[in-house]
């Protein structure tokens, strides 16, 4: 019998890998976004250079006068390991010899189908873990898929505090435009450079109801929810204000330790940033731990077959060695009803 295993051109490492890679994708919201640049590296260290520039008013002295000293700023370098994220998997002769082949009458469940419902499966498992790390850069604290172990806490590798703006929504006579300004202020204090189109506001449910009931935003979330009913959009995708625009999300993941559920963005609270930039977030992508992607630029996911002892089955290895990660955390700010 024919062993498609024994041709490696077709099963080998990259065209597994380019498979999986081209599946039908379940983005998360960030993923969506296009937050994050790819950035794919040939090594599992990224390594951030800052300068520090200091630029000053110069004052005028009598002609004659010595000049004032030139300052130059200090050079840094911060490094950050890629974590290196496994996951096993093995098919099974029972996992179709002599099963009915999915939406089919008759039809015998072949190992080609079987094969493609566990990549999309295993795919859907990695998109979920990339979309918590990207939420753990968005919020300066990059948890692993544990959901207990802290990887980086950005705010004390740059050094910065991080900024909190409290709405106090509870109040009535609170000026929230007020607060908006505080967070856009901030925001475009500390991009440092690069540029933005916007500020976006992910917020939990109990802010966005919080914020569109306050008396002083009440009236512009009803013009603004009329308009929405008529053009057919959700409103809580997109509500401005303030020259923000707040985003109510509701995402959530079970922790691969206990499994319990845990929300990407805490009851009554967001997370401001900016939108639009060119050089704030980026997704690191390392080389595959395989012999042969050593020194070659990293893909997000990788995956790799090898038929068991006796031709008893076929294990699955995949592999992700990303970090999603902000070069400018002071651009992260928290916000609290």
């Amino acid at each position: 019998m024919f062993n498609p295993f024994a041709d490696e051109n077709c099963y080998g490492l990259y065209p597994l890998t380019k498979a999986i890679n081209v599946m039908p994708n379940r983005f998360g919201r960030l993923n969506q976004m296009g937050l994050f640049k790819p950035e794919p590296l040939t090594t599992d260290v990224v390594s951030i250079e800052m300068q520090n520039y200091v630029i000053r008013l110069l004052p005028s002295k009598p002609k004659g006068s010595p000049g004032s000293q030139s300052e130059h700023g200090k050079r840094g370098v911060l490094t950050f390991k890629v974590p290196h994220i496994p996951l096993e998997d093995t098919i099974r002769p029972e996992h179709y010899a002599g099963v009915r082949a999915f939406g089919t009458n008759s039809q015998a469940e072949t190992f080609a189908n079987v094969m493609a419902r566990f990549l999309f499966e295993n795919r859907a498992k990695f998109e979920l873990t990339w979309e918590h790390l990207k939420w753990g850069a968005l919020k300066g604290l990059i948890i692993d898929g544990d959901g207990v172990t802290p990887l980086y806490n950005l705010f004390n590798e740059f050094g910065i505090q991080q900024k909190t703006v409290n709405f106090e929504l509870a109040d009535p006579a609170t000026d929230v435009q007020a607060k908006c300004f505080e967070v856009s202020r901030h925001i475009e204090e500390n991009l440092k450079g690069d540029v933005s189109s916007g500020v976006r506001v992910m917020v939990s449910q109990e802010f966005f109801d919080a914020l569109t009931g306050h008396p002083n935003v009440l009236k512009f979330f009803l013009n603004q929810s009329e308009a929405s009913q008529v053009s057919g959009q959700d409103i809580r995708k997109g509500f401005r204000f303030g020259g923000l625009v707040f985003e109510e999300h509701l995402g959530k993941a079970p922790n691969g330790g206990t499994g319990d559920i845990q929300r990407f963005i805490a009851v009554g609270e967001g997370h401001a940033f900016p939108e639009g930039t060119s050089a704030t977030f980026l997704n690191a992508m390392a080389p595959g731990d395989f012999l042969e992607t050593v020194n070659t630029p990293g893909v997000e996911l990788y995956a790799k077959q090898k038929v068991k002892d006796f031709d008893k089955g076929v294990d699955l290895w995949f592999e992700s060695n990303v970090l999603p990660i902000c070069l400018r955390p002071g651009v992260l700010v928290k916000v609290v009803k």
